[in-house]
Order: C-alpha cells, then structure tokens, then sequence
C-alpha cells in the first residue's frame, strides 16, 4: 500500500523538507511528488553504500530499487537509472544516446545536487536539468524504490507515476548481475 507521508516540517532558508528523525529529502522531490498527486511511502534503512545492500535494508529485490549511473556525453552530464541487480553497459548506453559516453567522476557532478548527499541521488533528472534514460528492465516493475537525497531514507511509488512525471528515455543501458555466490 502507498501512502502520502504527512508530517514534513519546511524551514524556509533550506532546500530540504525535515519528515521527524533527522531526516532531510530535497523540498523540490516532495513538492513533487505532491504536486503530481502521487502516492509515496517514506522508507528508512540503516546507512548502506552500494544499491545492492540497500535493496537489502529496505527488503525490496533488486530489481525495484531504481540506482542512479551519472554518465558523461562531451560536457552534458545524463542520468541513468537501473535496477540495483543491474550494471551499467556503456556500449548499451552509448547506443541509446548515439554519442560516446564515459562514466561521470563525483567530483564533476556533485554540484549538480547540492541538496542531495552523493550517491543518494533521486533518479530525477527532471528536478535537475538532467536528461534522464531509464533501463527498459525497470520498466516492468509494478514500483521502484529509490534514494530519497540521503543515505538512510528512500522513497517506494509505482513505476507508472515515476515514469508520467520524470518522462525518460527507455532503452536497454545495462546487464544483470549474476548473483553472488552463497548469498
């Protein structure tokens, strides 16, 4: 079931909506969210590093956690977002955009979001100035689950409300991961 979070304090010097416990998502993702009346649930997780162990934290498989793969075309920075269970095919990618790609470096994109932590980076490229492609596999999750601008908390909606409001791009840009052995 998806439910609207209610509680959100707004400060108005800040850029981030406080939801109780210390946590801060980007104002503009919620107002968002709002805005497109979509319905949201509010996940919060222990501090996690990669996709993989996050998907883990919020009990979600990986392929509905939704990673962000900055890429870079010449100067333009594009945002890529796949499934967790998934690595990104810079050939794929290169494909898709019909340009070469190399992957972004943090320090070249991290300004980007200032009212995010790196590498909890909302796959909303929209929010942004960012043109955003989405692995064609995510797209037939019935929800995603997503980093919410920091390291503990995620956002879970249906894959169909993301898609009406981000628009992206679909096409294939990644491989499944083989799974670990004894995991």
């Amino acid at each position: 079931m998806f439910v609207y979070f209610e509680r959100v304090e707004i400060t108005r010097e800040s850029d981030t909506f406080s939801l109780g416990g210390g946590m801060e998502i980007p104002k503009q993702l919620i107002e968002c969210l709002k805005e497109n009346k979509v319905s949201y649930e509010v996940l919060h997780h222990p501090e996690a590093v990669t996709a993989q162990r996050i998907a883990q934290a919020e009990h979600v498989k990986g392929r509905h956690h939704a990673k962000v793969v900055m890429v870079k075309s010449g100067d333009q920075h594009l945002m890529m977002v796949l499934p967790a269970d998934h690595q990104i095919d810079l050939e794929k990618v290169q494909n898709a955009i019909g340009h070469s790609v190399s992957l972004d470096q943090e320090q070249e994109f991290k300004s980007l979001f200032p009212d995010c932590a790196i590498g909890a980076m909302p796959p909303f490229g929209n929010l942004y100035g960012l043109t955003t492609y989405v692995d064609r596999d995510l797209t037939e999750q019935d929800y995603i689950v997503f980093e919410a601008g920091t390291h503990t908390d995620a956002i879970k909606i249906s894959y169909r409300d993301y898609e009406k409001i981000v628009k992206p791009k679909v096409s294939d840009l990644a491989v499944k991961l083989q799974p670990m052995k004894g995991a």
